[in-house]
């Protein structure tokens, strides 16, 4: 159908109307606590293959601690996410992760 535009009035009018932006919420991309381990730590070796900042979670790294799967995927899937985000990028891993709106460093460090 033919789009309807509202007509031109002048002078324009003096208070301008609110911006239309939906509300930001924060997301991060963390693992999926029930997943296991080896199917994990695969979803992480490809986060970390394709552009994932993984040298913070080496052992000599500062987001090593927690030692865990869990804690070392979610930080990859997100250090992935986040720089893909833009182009497309999705928080999936074969099913093994999902957004969450909680900062995952506040039970991860």
């Amino acid at each position: 159908p033919p789009e309807f535009l509202p007509p031109i009035v002048y002078p324009p009018p003096t208070v301008l109307p609110p911006p239309n932006r939906a509300p930001t919420t924060a997301l991060w991309c963390v693992a999926k606590p029930s997943v296991p381990g080896p199917i994990m730590q695969e979803a992480m070796n490809y986060a970390c293959a394709s552009g994932a900042d993984c040298d913070s979670i080496q052992p000599s790294g500062p987001c090593f601690q927690p030692d865990t799967i869990f804690a070392h995927a979610s930080y990859a899937f997100n250090s992935y996410w986040q720089k893909t985000k833009i182009a497309g990028g999705t928080c999936e891993f074969g099913g093994t992760a999902m957004l969450v709106t909680v900062d995952p460093s506040e039970f991860l460090h």
